[in-house]
């Protein structure tokens, strides 16, 4: 009852001071990109696998910006497998949801100065993962309201709306209480996360169950990026909107984000990647990103058309041009997927296999293949296990 009535007063407030109920970002992103699409791509290409690493199946983080989150646990358990263990899915929404209780915290620290919605890092994860634990997909699923699939915009602009009037501070002083009525109005959507569960016959805490049953060490994890701004070889902050954290990465140079994926991936580790997919030249319905010799706007009408009709040649990316982009905001962090391989198309050029969490409705089943040119242009970062990293780069960040 006291969760349907603060429901009902949030709504009010929000629609008494003027805030409006938006749909996501994400929707609208991958709406945009079902229009970058050829009719005859998938038999015009023609990929082999080089590595493959084992990986769960294609999930669906339907409409809600928690691709971070649905990548980051895909990652996990991917090293369940590459451990030795079997692995479980683990709830996505699980993290989301806790990470959605600090992020509402600092937002009140820093009096209203970050930015709010659904999106995240993988840092979230598995800084969540090593405060709060982690419970199975099936014990925790997210979906308390209603849906086959998350919808979040309704619950995102609660929170928002709680959280500026907070900020507005009307009683002249902060009480304890907004936390409590805040993390009511995210379990009304999600549910309340459980203290303790029963799995396959066993009672676990999520902190035992992370212990016991996913068994990974989070310290054991790097995030790394590459900005011509920073040392080289030491930590810097990203500076992207949902780095609301303000967690530090490693600085190395855009070259070594290729090299360090291929050696991880050519060694049995998969890597989390994060980037920008906004490009007229990134395909989610064929599965395809590349990064063309011409510009989107010096292109004619059939070489648009033609862009994903098998492969073409393709522009070197610099340091500089990669640098560029990310300064002039036409590389932006759009989204989180995840590294399980290296495959080569007919002309024997290289492309990551990439795991997305849009569901399977594309050429390849929910799998894309990104070329390197492309990662090494649109990366922002990248997470990986310290022993993915090539031995020259690892002494270089005193690994």
């Amino acid at each position: 009852m006291y969760k349907n009535q603060l429901k009902a007063w949030v709504l009010a407030l929000m629609l008494s001071a003027g805030y409006s109920v938006t749909t996501f970002a994400q929707d609208n992103l991958v709406n945009s990109l079902k229009l970058n699409a050829s009719a005859k791509s998938k038999e015009l290409f023609t990929f082999t696998d080089v590595v493959n690493i084992e990986n769960t199946s294609i999930k669906n983080q339907g409409s809600s910006g928690t691709c971070w989150s649905y990548s980051a646990n895909s990652f996990i358990e991917s090293e369940m497998m590459r451990m030795g263990k079997r692995p479980v899915e683990i709830s996505q929404i699980f993290s989301a949801r806790n990470a959605y209780i600090e992020k509402g915290k600092m937002y009140v620290k820093m009096h209203g100065a970050v930015t709010l919605g659904d999106g995240g890092a993988f840092h979230d994860v598995m800084n969540m993962y090593k405060q709060y634990g982690a419970v199975p997909q099936s014990v925790y699923s997210g979906l308390n309201y209603g849906t086959a699939n998350n919808k979040f915009a309704e619950m995102a602009a609660i929170q928002e709306g709680i959280l500026k009037a907070v900020v507005s501070n009307p009683n002249k002083k902060l009480t304890p209480n907004w936390e409590k009525a805040y993390t009511a109005a995210i379990d009304a959507y999600l549910g309340e996360a459980p203290k303790e569960f029963t799995w396959e016959g066993k009672k676990y805490t999520p902190q035992s169950f992370a212990k016991e049953v996913v068994g990974i060490n989070a310290d054991e994890y790097l995030e790394i990026g590459s900005d011509l701004n920073y040392p080289m070889y030491e930590k810097f902050v990203l500076l992207v909107p949902d780095n609301w954290a303000f967690d530090q990465v490693y600085n190395v140079q855009m070259n070594e984000l290729t090299e360090i994926i291929d050696n991880a991936v050519n060694n049995g580790f998969t890597v989390a990647w994060a980037g920008d997919v906004s490009e007229k030249y990134f395909s989610w319905k064929n599965g395809v990103a590349f990064v063309p010799e011409k510009d989107w706007e010096d292109m004619s009408s059939e070489e648009k058309d033609e862009m994903f009709n098998g492969p073409k040649p393709e522009r070197k990316v610099t340091p500089e041009m990669r640098q560029e982009a990310f300064d002039n905001y036409t590389t932006t962090d759009d989204h989180g997927m995840h590294i399980v391989g290296i495959s080569k198309d007919q002309k024997g050029r290289e492309y990551y296999i990439i795991k997305n969490s849009w569901g399977t409705t594309n050429d390849y089943k929910g799998y894309m293949y990104m070329s390197k040119e492309y990662v090494k242009y649109k990366t922002t970062d990248i997470m990986v296990h310290k022993d993915g990293l090539p031995k020259g780069i690892a002494k270089k960040l005193k690994m």
